[in-house]
């Protein structure tokens, strides 16, 4: 990110959560607040050039952050049934669960950088979109500030479980914060969770997945957020499990698909082999 400006990742994925919402029915995320929380210019753009939306890349790419989304808050049912009632969203964006949460006794914290959170309460604002008592948000540059701090700050019981998602974030950190921001998690207690996705390492890449790579990288650097973090799917399973994660599940496009894409008739789906979703329990 450029010093002092909101993510412009952020606000591209929420751009095609929200046209997810207009051209794929039934919607594989249902997010009622998504066309509302880009901003009434953003919303007026993308309703007047949808083409755009429908090009084969746009919409497996749209159908990968439906299905990340959805993933995260199905894990999240999974994490409240066992018990759970804090959930934060790391690198939260314009994510909206916060603001259309249906558990009163789950606090949600909403960790982002400091300039992503403002604007994003702007968006809000504009939208007359209402701030719950059980939402919080929490200013953190993942890169230099205490996640673990951060948190506890804003009310966050570190003796208790939690469920964490992460979307669209690991590929534009170091790996060091990476794994310690994991390591954290892990060492929560039992029942704890995260449910976040990684983008596939080059060296593991079909030609054309390393073609679509080699588009995208470019444009996410020259917004200031470019890609430094890939992973080898074995081994990050094998780094979880090191770290104490007790239950690691890995989903690839093919099983992304068979979940929450069959007997589509509208032929949206995920493509390809770039990216995965993962869930891992303490």
């Amino acid at each position: 990110m450029r010093e002092g400006e909101f993510s412009r990742t952020a606000h591209s994925a929420a751009i095609r959560r929200a046209a997810h919402q207009l051209l794929d029915q039934p919607p594989v995320h249902d997010d009622p607040l998504a066309l509302a929380v880009i901003g009434s210019e953003a919303a007026q753009s993308l309703r007047s050039d949808l083409q755009t939306q429908q090009t084969p890349p746009a919409r497996a790419l749209r159908a990968f952050l439906a299905a990340r989304g959805r993933y995260a808050e199905d894990q999240l049912k999974l994490a409240l049934a066992g018990g759970v009632k804090q959930y934060v969203v790391l690198g939260a964006g314009l994510d909206t669960f916060a603001f259309r949460n249906p558990h009163q006794d789950l606090r949600v914290f909403e960790v982002d950088h400091p300039a992503t959170q403002r604007w994003k309460q702007d968006r809000l604002k504009e939208a007359g979109i209402d701030i719950p008592p059980t939402a919080s948000f929490v200013h953190i540059d993942f890169e230099e500030q205490s996640l673990s701090a951060g948190l506890m700050f804003a009310g966050f019981v570190p003796e208790e479980p939690a469920f964490f998602s992460w979307l669209g974030v690991t590929p534009y950190i170091r790996r060091e914060t990476c794994m310690s921001t994991l390591a954290f998690i892990a060492k929560l207690p039992h029942g704890s969770g995260i449910a976040f996705d990684f983008v596939v390492d080059p060296s593991l890449l079909d030609g054309k997945h390393l073609a679509t790579l080699n588009t995208l990288s470019p444009r996410v650097a020259s917004v200031g957020e470019p890609f430094q973090l890939f992973f080898q799917p074995a081994q990050l399973h094998s780094e979880l499990n090191f770290l104490g994660f007790r239950e690691v599940e890995m989903l690839s496009a093919e099983q992304i698909n068979e979940r929450y894409f069959r007997g589509r008739t509208d032929a949206l789906k995920v493509s390809g082999s770039l990216g995965r979703l993962m869930c891992a329990w303490v």
